[in-house]
Parts: C-alpha cells; sequence; structure tokens
C-alpha cells in the first residue's frame, strides 16, 4: 500500500488510516489509529517523536490495529467522509485472535454496514467472478449451497453491475458445482436440483461446466460468472489475470475494493512484493466512485 500511495495510478484525495509510525511519510490526509485517540492530520513528512507500537508486531496487536482501521474507514464511508474504501490484505488468524471473528473481510463489512446482503466479486479487464461461497472447508460447500443464496447473489450481482459498470441488461452464467455438470445425475444431483431452478430464477445461463463457463465468459459471452465456491472461481480469475485482478464487495452502501492477494509473509520486507493489483484495486476504486457521482447528479 505504502508503494502504491507514494506514486498513486490515479489523482484522488486520499485518506490514509493505520498506525502512526507506518503511514507518517504517505501523501494525503491520516488518520491514525490504536494510539491515544483518534488523530486526523495532514501528513507532515516528519516521522512520529514516539513509537507506541512496534513496527514488528504479535499477530493480536497486528489484527487489533487492521480492525481498527478497517472500523474507521466503515464510519467513514458509512457518514459519507469518503466515497470508496481501498483495504490491503491482512491475516485472518490475526484478526481472530484480537476479536473479529469473521471468516474474511466480505462478511466482516456486510455486518459494520448493517447485515446488508453482499457477494465478492473479482474483477480485471477479461474476466468477473462472483462466489456464491467463500471462505468454507471444500466438504461443507454443498449444505451451504443453497437456491436462496444462489439467487441472492445473483440479484446483488445484477444490480452491481447496472449501477457500477453501466451494463443495462446483465448476462449471468452459473458454474456447475460437480464435474459435467452432473452429467445427469451421475457425478452428483446439485446441479439438477439446486443450480439449474436457480439460474432460471435468474434468467441466467447454466449450471454450465467449469472447463468451459469461464472460457466463454472471456470471450465475451457473459458479463459475469456466479462460481459455487471458492477455489473454482478463484483460480479461474488468477489464471486469467493475476495481479490485475480487483476483490469487490458488491451490496455494500458504499465502494470497498481491495488487491487479489494475501498478505504473502513469505516475501515480507525482501523488497519483491508486486504492488500491481494494490493498484488495480485503487484504481477502481476511484473509478466507480467517479461513475457513482455522476449518477447521483444525474437522478439529483
Amino acid at each position: 500500500m505504502a508503494a502504491v500511495l507514494r506514486d498513486p495510478p490515479v489523482a484522488a484525495d486520499y485518506v490514509v488510516i493505520g498506525p502512526a509510525d507506518l503511514i507518517w511519510d504517505l501523501p494525503g490526509e491520516q488518520v491514525a489509529v490504536g494510539g491515544t485517540g483518534d488523530e486526523r492530520r495532514e501528513t507532515s513528512g516528519t516521522r512520529p517523536s514516539s513509537r507506541v507500537f512496534p513496527i514488528t508486531m504479535v499477530p493480536q496487536v497486528a489484527g487489533k490495529l487492521a480492525g481498527l482501521a478497517v472500523e474507521d474507514a466503515v464510519r467513514r464511508a458509512l457518514s459519507g467522509d469518503v466515497d470508496a474504501i481501498v483495504t490491503a490484505p491482512a491475516e485472518k488468524k490475526a484478526l481472530h485472535l484480537a476479536g473479529y471473528q469473521y471468516p474474511g473481510h466480505t462478511e466482516w463489512l456486510a455486518a459494520l454496514a448493517g447485515n446488508v446482503p453482499v457477494a465478492m466479486m473479482l474483477a480485471s479487464d477479461r474476466l468477473r467472478v462472483v462466489l456464491v461461497t467463500t471462505h468454507l472447508a471444500l466438504k461443507d460447500v454443498p449444505a451451504s449451497l443453497t437456491q436462496g443464496k444462489i439467487v441472492s447473489v445473483g440479484r446483488v450481482t445484477r444490480d452491481a453491475l447496472r449501477a457500477w459498470w453501466g451494463i443495462e441488461s446483465p448476462r449471468l452464467a452459473l458454474c456447475a458445482l460437480n464435474p459435467h455438470a452432473g452429467e445427469g445425475g451421475m457425478f452428483g444431483k446439485e446441479d439438477e436440483t439446486i443450480l439449474a431452478p436457480a439460474a432460471r430464477l435468474l434468467d441466467a445461463a447454466g449450471p454450465l461446466p467449469a472447463d468451459t463457463v469461464f472460457v466463454r465468459a472471456i470471450k465475451g459471452e457473459f458479463d459475469a460468472v456466479l462460481a459455487p465456491y471458492h477455489d473454482v472461481g478463484m483460480t479461474a480469475i488468477k489464471v486469467a489475470s493475476f495481479g490485475h485482478a480487483v476483490n469487490i464487495t458488491l451490496g455494500l452502501p458504499f465502494i470497498r475494493t481491495s488487491p487479489d492477494h494475501g498478505t504473502a509473509f513469505d516475501i515480507a520486507g525482501k523488497g519483491i512484493a508486486d504492488a500491481s493489483s494494490m493498484r488495480e484495486a485503487v484504481k477502481m476504486a476511484v473509478q466507480l466512485a467517479g461513475r457513482k457521482q455522476a449518477d447521483e447528479r444525474m437522478s439529483g
């Protein structure tokens, strides 16, 4: 994030939220969290005189600081103080140790926004994928993959494509759960009994086999693909656009984006991390915020 903000990909009024020791030299308006209070100031280019937290810290403390930053960002978005938020990767274990008991940012942000229905989209200039189920063990997916859940995610996706991307009649495809979409029940009945009725309710294509539906979407046949579980959707988008895809939370009353990768602790501090996806996340947030503002001006 620091590398991106020192050379922002697009012009915007940036507000940076985090521990003072980590954001003191970043351009834009700074909001320090985790100290004695919520300190808001313009960047001064001067390192804080005393450190409240070390740069290297125990996971529970790191999780708490990340949680405070996210909560502050959401409060500002809900109040209209900022037009969009971009979150950096956060380690789920650290967040859990700090008391944030959510599977991921998507579910956490939905709760902070008032338990609104949301969906997790990964988008690039080649493909849009939306996950029907997110962070679940594979063995738990079939029981969680209900017709109601698929329809809810599909409707959130359609609304977002219309509102945020300006697609008047979104074309959705539903990726099958089982090989060959179940092959008439030979490889599982979920595609016939659960996915197919949901697709009809959404007026979506499918369920279509995973080995072809994403290729068809990349070729322009569909505006988004609904993926039944995490890895089938994530694999497709990362093979198509790794480093250039953006995670977008659909359904929130504000815009939220993030990069398409995790914390990558194995290369932390080595100076070899690729900030491309974070740059794309910032660009996407500004782009969507601009469209939203333009639509509000037209409707107002």
